[in-house]
């Protein structure tokens, strides 16, 4: 669900980073930017350099594991049964 507000600092970079793998468009839109992406892109920055994370594009927010999980690369390592350590 979009943001009804534009989001600032922690919550606009979590919403940006679940939202990254869709684009630009789709992260301003759920972050509360609706099409003013350059605000966007902005207050993304700012809010990345007050949590001193180096990123230099929304796509520097996915991390590994985020692809592993998209991907379905990753592999379960599990017992078939309790029983079964």
């Amino acid at each position: 669900m979009a943001s009804l507000t534009p989001l600032h600092g922690r919550e606009l970079v979590d919403c940006a980073r679940a939202n990254a793998q869709q684009g630009i468009e789709t992260a301003a839109y759920q972050c509360g930017y609706g099409q003013d992406l350059n605000k966007f892109a902005k207050e993304l920055r700012q809010a990345c350099e007050d949590m001193n994370l180096q990123v230099k594009e929304l796509s520097g927010l996915i991390t590994d594991q985020d692809m592993i999980l998209q991907l379905g690369t990753g592999e379960v390592v599990a017992p078939e049964t309790e029983s079964e350590l």
